[in-house]
Formats: structure tokens, sequence, C-alpha cells
């Protein structure tokens, strides 16, 4: 019999945004944010694993999950990236994690302020790609003007359930390998965000952020990969439906500092497909980083 997921973290707000956070213990700090249409219990499963070598914080980004709609309405990158930074400048330095369309959002994070990062770990970052696949063509047309705010409405009439399973497909690259509770869990948060007046809105703005970004021609997120000072992992999934696997060669040829690993078994969230595989990399570079870039917290 499957054992039982480990509950998910409990929250509380941080300045504008909420954070989910494992026990105070170890000194060192870890902060987590999730990528589009995620939330901060995306990473329960992988600060378990870690939460003897770090205290993790995982973020809800700006109204994701229970973090309220931003005050100024900015779902940009930049946007997300400012809350990352609101939520480090609390922890202090810190290990920075982030998945998808939270990749980006750590890249900008690490390249801008990089006394606030120890170590950087990339999972299927959203990176601009001139050949995106299926998944990023769905989000580049949610983002067009009016037609990503009807997309939205309608999709409230189809069942949680099925938005859900549709979705975990997506993502997985087993989607039998998805636990019960999990998805119970995941169905029932989805309800909870369909009675948000903002949940739409937060949604269509962080894909327009995201597709921003890809067709930026100065300052792109690849210039800001070149300024990372942090050594950096990034982790792809041979099966991702969404990112390309192939563009570890590019980020191989930016980053300063670099291990990629792929994962032959795992789709487009690693971290929660198989968190001890991620975790054991994650030991790695952190274990490689003791005396890195940025001080302990005192």
């Amino acid at each position: 019999m499957t054992a039982e997921p480990i509950p998910h973290w409990p929250g509380r707000m941080i300045g504008s945004v909420h954070v989910r956070s494992t026990p105070d213990g170890p000194a060192e700090q870890a902060v987590f944010v999730h990528g589009l249409a995620g939330a901060a219990t995306n990473w329960t499963d992988l600060m378990g694993e870690l939460k003897d070598l770090v205290t993790g914080h995982a973020i809800d980004l700006p109204g994701a999950g229970f973090s309220p709609a931003p005050a100024d309405g900015d779902y940009t990158v930049d946007g997300h990236a400012r809350a990352v930074i609101g939520l480090l400048e609390h922890t202090g330095p810190a290990h920075l994690f982030g998945n998808s369309l939270g990749g980006a959002v750590a890249v900008k994070v690490a390249a801008t302020r990089p006394e606030l990062v120890r170590s950087l770990t990339l999972i299927s970052p959203a990176l601009p790609d001139l050949l995106p696949r299926y998944g990023p063509l769905r989000v580049a047309a949610a983002a067009i003007p009016l037609l990503g705010e009807w997309v939205a409405s309608r999709l409230t009439l189809v069942p949680a359930e099925q938005r859900i399973t549709a979705s975990m497909a997506v993502v997985w690259a087993n989607m039998d390998a998805v636990h019960p509770l999990r998805l119970r869990e995941a169905i029932e948060e989805q309800r909870r965000r369909d009675d948000l007046p903002y949940a739409g809105k937060a949604m269509v703005g962080s894909a327009r952020g995201i597709v921003a970004e890809y067709f930026r021609r100065k300052h792109t997120l690849w210039d800001q990969a070149s300024k990372v000072m942090a050594r950096t992992l990034i982790i792809h999934g041979r099966h991702d439906r969404l990112v390309r696997p192939a563009m570890a060669r590019k980020a191989y040829r930016t980053f300063r500092q670099v291990r990629l690993v792929l994962l032959p078994t795992a789709g487009h969230v690693a971290m929660m497909e198989m968190p001890q595989v991620v975790a054991a990399e994650a030991r790695r570079l952190i274990g490689e980083t003791r005396l890195g870039n940025a001080p302990l917290p005192s």
C-alpha cells in the first residue's frame, strides 16, 4: 500500500504574501517558488525531504494559493520577483528553488539580488525558447487581450475534477503516480479558488507576464541568467510536455556555475513526482555552497 503523503506545511502571512514553512530548525534557509497555476503546496514533499538540512519557506505568489491579489495589480515576472525578494529580506540569504514560471522568477531574483541567494535550483525553468511546446503556446493564446479573460471565465464552467485531472496529465509524466489524496486536495483547492473574484485575473496576468518575457528584446531572462553568480542546479524531466529538456544546452552555455540533471522518468514537476531524487541533487548543491557567496543568517 502506498504511504499517505505528509500534510501540507502550515502557512502565515509574511508581508503581503502567504508562506508555508517547515518548523524552525537548521540555520540555513531555503525559499521555494511555484509555477503558473501552482501554489506553495507544490513543494510540500520536497520541503519534507530537506527539513533536516534547511528551514524551508514556500511562497504563494501574489494572487496564487492563499496570497491576495497584489495591491498594484502587477502579475509580471518583475512583480513576482519583488514578492520573492521581500520574503528573502525576511528570511535572510537562502537557497532559492523555482519551478517553471517560478524558475524564471528565481533567475531574475538571483541576478538582481545576488547577496540574498546562496544557491539556485531550477526545475524545468520557463526560460525563453524559440521552439516552445504546445503547452506554452496555449499560455500565449490565453494571454491575448480579451481572449484570455474569456478563456478564464469559460474554464469555471468545466468541473474542477476535469480541469485538475487534465492539468496533472500534462505536467506529470505518469498521471497514475499521483497519490489519490494529493488529487483530492488539488480538486478542493481549485473549488476554493473558483470562488475568489481575482483568481481568473491572476492566472491571465501571470500568463501574460511570462509571455512578455519570452518576447523581450533587451534585458532578457537569458541575459539575467548570464549574471547569476550563485552555483546553479538545473533539473529537467525527459517527459516534460511544457519545457524542452534540450534547453539545458543553452543553460549550460549561459549560467556561470551550473550542473545539469536529466531525470528519465519525470515530467514538468519533478519535485512533486520524485521528491527524494530531487532532494538528493539539492543536498549535493547545498553541500557545495556551505562557504558560498552569502553569509549565513546570524
